[in-house]
């Protein structure tokens, strides 16, 4: 059990964590949420945080337009289907739908959702009916679910389709899960490269959330390899206008749904892109904590700064006359306001919310019932900031190594144990490398000895073995750095005497040149490459 020891200002008894989302949830109650109360940062930002919000698994988001394969994503990812799934080429998801793990299979309407305790969707019932009505969980028993969640969103609307209306804040609801999710996945058509204004406008509520996106260019294979180029940089043009990032954001490339490919000349480049990008989603549960974490770390520093700027509001109001007016020069103003508290108390202009969000939402406030600072709150969170924050990070790797010897840091099941696995030759980089002739009976290097022994003549061996000198002369010629012809000497030289035989020297040349072809070496020689005469050591 993971613990660590703290003291509250205002009391001396001890406090012991289990784990870091623990620590979170009470360092959250105790020292963040109190100053948002007290300054009303609920109905400027952000709704409080429960409890599920620091125990749910992580969560995946995907976005794109009508028809750019996010359900087919999904099904592909589960390798099943999933209550409610719906696909086609027209707008056929017209609801958010978080599909999640459960032993049986169901579908939970929105209204119920909103309502569950120990579901994390509490906090959405504020977007209404018309909102609630078109949003659903979808339980099932896959496998893959126990690592993640993953929420599918409406198709975006272009064209003549994108004037009508949804009846709810579609682009609130995508802040709302943005600043939840521990991931999002920009869906693309290779033939659909066009950024509708309904696109415009999600993609840029996603702001602040950089770190979270991947940008996925999907039924790649539907167009040859010389048209795939022009449709890369096509995509990287519009996205660098949308995004308005320094960094060029990545891409993965590929097809992601079980039926033959049209063109598959680019089969390797999509195995590669594809083991990339689920990479990457595996390391969403052995991050989730760190995450979670840095989530915390960008709330605090937001209410600290909201608290500043609502109490200096509260300070310029009059106390009796033309209080509406000055409301609305303050409003007007608050640029001002936020270059004047961004001096007196040394905050980066980066913490700061959105300007023309808050003066919206000034306008329906009473600044009256405004409050004034309160520097013990602020003290609250400093020490957050310093101390308990500093504490849950050095948990971290201890929970990680928990996980790592339990297995739960790892999503395992539908395309992950395909994608993810070497074992056969249709897996990713399956029959090359080190995997080559894995599961022969023969020694794979066999075929290739004749040419090996040549070289071996040529060193005037003695009694059957060369001399490490010998063969060192002959491994430097591959130019590989002295490190690598290290490892592959230890891995040859099984008897190690300092000298090769004739197989040694064989292994040694066939892991040199696995090398030189671009794969990894083995930590320890697999059956298939140990020479016959060294079996059963």
């Amino acid at each position: 059990m993971f613990s660590w020891m703290g003291k509250e200002d205002s009391r001396k008894n001890q406090d012991v964590y289990d784990s870091v989302s623990q620590g979170l949830q009470n360092i959250y109650k105790q020292k963040l949420l109190p100053i948002e109360k007290e300054y009303n940062f609920h109905d400027f930002h952000s709704p409080a945080l429960d409890d599920p919000d620091f125990d749910a698994r992580p969560m995946v988001m995907l976005v794109g337009q009508y028809s750019t394969g996010k359900t087919t994503f999904i099904r592909y990812l589960l390798e099943q289907d999933f209550p409610g799934i719906r696909i086609g080429p027209e707008p056929t998801t017209d609801r958010f739908i978080a599909v999640m793990h459960a032993d049986q299979e169901g579908v939970i309407p929105g209204n119920a959702l909103v309502v569950d305790p120990k579901k994390q969707f509490r906090p959405l019932s504020k977007f209404g009916n018309a909102f609630l009505n078109r949003f659903q969980c979808s339980q099932t028993s896959s496998a893959v679910l126990k690592g993640i969640s993953i929420v599918d969103t409406p198709g975006i609307l272009s064209g003549e389709k994108q004037r009508t209306d949804r009846g709810y804040d579609f682009i609130g609801v995508l802040e709302w899960f943005a600043e939840r999710v521990d991931r999002i996945l920009l869906l693309f058509d290779a033939h659909k490269l066009d950024i509708s204004d309904e696109f415009k406008r999600s993609i840029e509520a996603l702001r602040g959330h950089d770190d979270k996106i991947r940008i996925v260019l999907n039924k790649a294979d539907m167009v040859d390899h010389q048209q795939l180029m022009r449709v890369y940089g096509a995509l990287m043009w519009s996205l660098g206008k949308v995004l308005g990032t320094p960094e060029v954001a990545r891409v993965y490339i590929g097809s992601f749904w079980d039926q033959p490919l049209r063109y598959d000349i680019n089969r390797r480049l999509f195995e590669a892109e594809e083991q990339d990008l689920f990479a990457d989603l595996q390391s969403l549960p052995r991050n989730a904590a760190l995450r979670k974490l840095n989530d915390l770390i960008k709330r605090a520093r937001l209410a600290k700064v909201h608290a500043y700027i609502i109490a200096a509001l509260r300070k310029d109001m009059p106390s009796m006359f033309g209080k509406e007016s000055k409301k609305k020069d303050l409003i007007k103003n608050l640029d001002a306001l936020y270059g004047q508290i961004q001096r007196e108390h040394q905050i980066s202009p980066g913490d700061f919310p959105d300007l023309k969000k808050m003066q919206e939402s000034l306008v329906h406030q009473d600044f009256t019932k405004f409050k004034a600072i309160d520097k013990r709150l602020l003290d609250k969170v400093d020490k957050m900031l310093a101390e308990d924050i500093a504490k849950l990070m050095a948990m971290i790797p201890m929970e990680e190594k928990v996980k790592l010897s339990e297995g739960s840091d790892r999503i395992e099941g539908g395309a992950f144990d395909g994608v993810m696995d070497k074992a056969t030759p249709f897996m990713f980089k399956g029959g090359e490398g080190v995997d080559a002739g894995r599961g022969e009976v023969e020694w794979v290097i066999a075929k290739d000895q004749g040419k090996y022994d040549q070289i071996f003549d040529s060193l005037s061996p003695v009694d059957g073995k060369v001399t490490g000198a010998a063969a060192k002369g002959e491994m430097v010629r591959s130019k590989l750095p002295n490190n690598v012809l290290g490892k592959i000497w230890k891995l040859a030289d099984i008897d190690k005497d300092g000298m090769l035989d004739s197989e040694e020297f064989a292994l040694a040349m066939h892991l040199m040149n696995i090398k030189l072809d671009g794969h990894d070496l083995p930590t320890e020689l697999p059956p298939h490459l140990i020479p016959p005469s060294k079996r059963g050591f």
